[in-house]
């Protein structure tokens, strides 16, 4: 689609906090600087990953079908307590910060994995760990990391197999993070006692294995569909606009842009200068 865009092109303002739906390498090549959501999100999303992680760990959908079904207790089902369990994040930026900050009030202890420690300040009383560690250790495992060609399946039937026996698996970030066939196969051994998901990898399609599943809680990818949310993204949408017509700036550049210019220019921030070209950006390739 780019190759048919005008060359005038320079910025794009995405409303969203994932952009996997935009090539941000070709953009890059093309100087095309593209901002998204981020921060604007993080309660909705960080609220529904609780509700799915809570509703799993409870196994709360067997219930629920049962009640709407005619029959009040069908299937008896024992699940499991929050308090006391270990919740591992891969994924601790905005959202993954939320999700501990919640979780903390329900007794769990914090794990995570980032390609990068958070500093101190961020990090609170979370404990960083290794990717396998984290596979290893958790109880819970949340993924709020974004989708790109390094983390695509980045949970398949390896990482399942270095996992407690039982474990949860909550995804609220992108369904292909997680190769779904692989995550039937570990529900259906008994490997995952149960998971909540909130995205799925071909959208709106759902993997029958997991639609079948009454161990798997399912929404629609309706994480940030609140009204107060969609307010907020539009209005950071908005400011994005604003700030490129006049000050030639993006307010919430995306992470690699803003990594690769930061190298390129020094830039401390997420507000980069366009002024003609970038200097020194040209062949920057991420």
């Amino acid at each position: 689609m780019l190759s048919v865009l005008p060359n005038s092109l320079k910025f794009i303002c995405h409303n969203g906090a994932g952009y996997d739906n935009i090539d941000v390498d070709a953009c890059t090549e093309k100087e095309i600087l593209v901002s998204s959501t981020p921060i604007a999100v993080n309660n909705a999303t960080a609220d529904i990953t609780m509700f799915l992680m809570i509703g799993a760990l409870r196994q709360a959908y067997i219930s629920i079908s049962s009640i709407r079904n005619g029959q009040w207790f069908g299937k008896t089902t024992l699940g499991h307590d929050p308090r006391g369990r270990t919740l591992g994040i891969l994924g601790m930026g905005g959202i993954g910060r939320e999700v501990a900050r919640r979780a903390r009030v329900f007794g769990m202890n914090i794990i995570y994995h980032n390609r990068r420690r958070l500093p101190r300040e961020l990090e609170g009383d979370a404990t960083y760990v290794s990717f396998d560690d984290l596979l290893c250790k958790s109880d819970v495992l949340s993924l709020n990391l974004s989708l790109n060609a390094s983390t695509r399946h980045i949970i398949s039937g390896p990482e399942f197999e270095k996992m407690k026996d039982g474990v949860v698996i909550i995804n609220t970030a992108r369904g292909a993070l997680i190769n779904e066939k692989a995550l039937v196969d570990a529900l259906n051994s008994g490997k995952v006692f149960s998971a909540g998901l909130d995205v799925f990898e071909n959208e709106p399609s759902v993997e029958p294995g997991l639609l079948n599943n009454p161990r798997v809680m399912l929404l629609p990818h309706i994480g940030t569909t609140t009204l107060e949310t969609q307010r907020e993204m539009e209005l950071l949408v908005l400011e994005n606009l604003r700030s490129c017509l006049e000050k030639g700036t993006l307010v919430t550049l995306v992470p690699e842009q803003r990594d690769a210019l930061h190298q390129v220019n020094g830039h401390e921030n997420g507000h980069v200068e366009r002024n003609g070209h970038l200097n020194g950006w040209n062949g920057v390739h991420i």
